[in-house]
C-alpha cells in the first residue's frame, strides 16, 4: 500500500473516532469556538457578525440537519420578524427611481475596508432582473421586471414591497434575500428610492 493511502486511510480513522467521542451539540460549541477564535476584527467588522440571531440559528439547524421546519415554528418565526418591520416614520414609501438604480446597481459595502458611515450598495442585480437594460443579472431571486406595472401601487403592495426590501424573512423564514432595513445594509433613503425603482411608472422596470 502507497505512503499517501496509508496517510488518507489514518487520517479517516481519525475523524470517524473523533466523531464518535463526542456528541453533536458538542461538535457544534467546537466548530463555534473555532470560528470565533479565527476571526479577527478588521476596521467596521465586528465580531458580533458571526452571531446568529434566531431565526438564522433555526434555518442552519434545519439546513444541517436535513430537517425541514415545521410550520409551526416558520409560522412562529416570521411573524417575530414582521413585527420588527419599521415603515417610514414620515409615510412617504418612494424617493428618486434614478437613485435607486445605482443603489440596484451598486454592490459594495460593509468590509472591513470600508469607512463607517459609508453607503453601502443593494446588489440586486446579482439575484435579479430588474430592467431591460441591464444584460447581465442573477437568477437566484425572481424577475423584477415590470414589478409596478403588474402590481399596481395599491397601499397593500407599497406596504408589502417595503417589509419584503426591509426584512424578507418576515415572509420567507429560510430566504437567502439580505434584510437590508433590519440589519442596516441600507439606509431608509435608499430603501424609498429602491421602491421608486420598482413602483415608479416612469421607473424603466415599468417600460
Amino acid at each position: 500500500m502507497k505512503k499517501s493511502t496509508l496517510i488518507i486511510a489514518g487520517l479517516s480513522f481519525v475523524l470517524t473516532g473523533c466523531a464518535t467521542m463526542y456528541s453533536a451539540a458538542e461538535l457544534d460549541k467546537m466548530a463555534k469556538d473555532a470560528v470565533e477564535k479565527s476571526f479577527s476584527e478588521r476596521g467596521i467588522a465586528k465580531k458580533e457578525r458571526i452571531n446568529q440571531d434566531a431565526i438564522n440559528l433555526a434555518c442552519t439547524s434545519a439546513e444541517l440537519s436535513k430537517t425541514p421546519l415545521s410550520g409551526e415554528a416558520t409560522r412562529k418565526l416570521e411573524a417575530a420578524e414582521y413585527q420588527a418591520i419599521k415603515y417610514p416614520a414620515d409615510g412617504k414609501f418612494l424617493g428618486d427611481w434614478k437613485v435607486g438604480e445605482r443603489v440596484a446597481q451598486g454592490g459594495g459595502g460593509s468590509t472591513y475596508s470600508d469607512k463607517a458611515g459609508s453607503p453601502n450598495g443593494g446588489n440586486c442585480y446579482n439575484c435579479h432582473q430588474i430592467s431591460k437594460e441591464e444584460i447581465s443579472h442573477g437568477t437566484l431571486g425572481p424577475s423584477l421586471y415590470n414589478y409596478g406595472k403588474l402590481r399596481g401601487n395599491s397601499e397593500a403592495v407599497v406596504k408589502y414591497t417595503w417589509g419584503k426590501i426591509y426584512n424578507a424573512k418576515a415572509f420567507n423564514a429560510c430566504t437567502n434575500m439580505p434584510r437590508f432595513g433590519h440589519q442596516g445594509i441600507l439606509t431608509e433613503g435608499q430603501m424609498k428610492d429602491l421602491m421608486a425603482l420598482l413602483l415608479d411608472p416612469a421607473s424603466p422596470v415599468n417600460k
